[in-house]
């Protein structure tokens, strides 16, 4: 069994740039035992374009 988080990481409405470093997110949560499975970007504003992402995690279930 595994559990899951997700983390999600606004993108700035300017440049649609991520609001924060999802790398350092990404290091952080491997070093607490979180496997990196995949980011996940919805379209959800006009045009088709995301106003955010999500990063999935995985581990095991201790």
């Amino acid at each position: 069994m595994y559990e899951y988080k997700f983390v999600k990481i606004e993108l700035s409405q300017w440049n649609s740039k991520p609001k924060e470093d999802y790398q350092d997110i990404i290091t952080n949560h491997a070093k607490d035992g979180w496997r990196f499975i995949q980011i996940f970007a919805p379209a959800t504003r006009g045009y088709g374009s995301a106003a955010y992402f999500e990063i999935i995690f995985e581990r095991p279930i201790t």
